[in-house]
């Protein structure tokens, strides 16, 4: 009997690596010239970052700032969904980043359907609450399936985790 092999398709987010993300950007939107005598306030509750300035220009800076300090931070940017720019009190503009965490599941369904298509590959998926879980009985297979998905756009930052 053939031993199976497995790996789990995750979309993880490390939010202490987001908070220090938003702290690295809070400091840096401080201290630079530009942001001199504007108000720009970036507040996170749980999933949910809102970024509040005085105008539209300055809420596009603090994004690009907070974008570029994610990525230093290894936050992958793709789990990151924006609303649309909102008027906010006095003038100011506020806009609203939602940090995803785990697969839905339509996207679960689409990369289950994604992997079945490819049919003669004999590999076994299956939605595990927030993740996928991939078996097949060759690791070679697997490893067939892991670049296939990074090929693919599912709009998730997807890892692979739990490789037996």
């Amino acid at each position: 009997m053939a031993k199976e092999h497995s790996f789990d398709v995750v979309s993880d987010v490390d939010f202490q690596e987001v908070e220090n993300a938003l702290g690295q950007a809070r400091k840096e939107i401080g201290t630079r010239y530009d942001f001199k005598g504007v108000h720009v306030e970036i507040v996170r509750d749980k999933e949910k970052i809102t970024i509040t300035a005085d105008d539209e220009f300055r809420l596009r800076a603090a994004i690009e700032v907070l974008t570029s300090k994610f990525i230093k931070r290894a936050v992958p940017v793709k789990n990151i969904e924006y609303s649309k720019q909102e008027a906010a009190l006095g003038g100011s503009v506020r806009q609203i980043m939602n940090v995803r965490s785990g697969i839905s599941s339509e996207i679960s369904k689409d990369i289950v359907k994604t992997l079945k298509d490819q049919k003669r590959w004999k590999i076994q998926a299956s939605i595990q609450g927030d993740q996928v879980r991939v078996t097949a009985k060759s690791k070679d297979t697997l490893q067939k399936a892991i670049g296939l998905l990074k090929e693919e756009d599912f709009g998730l930052e997807l890892q692979f985790s739990n490789f037996r």
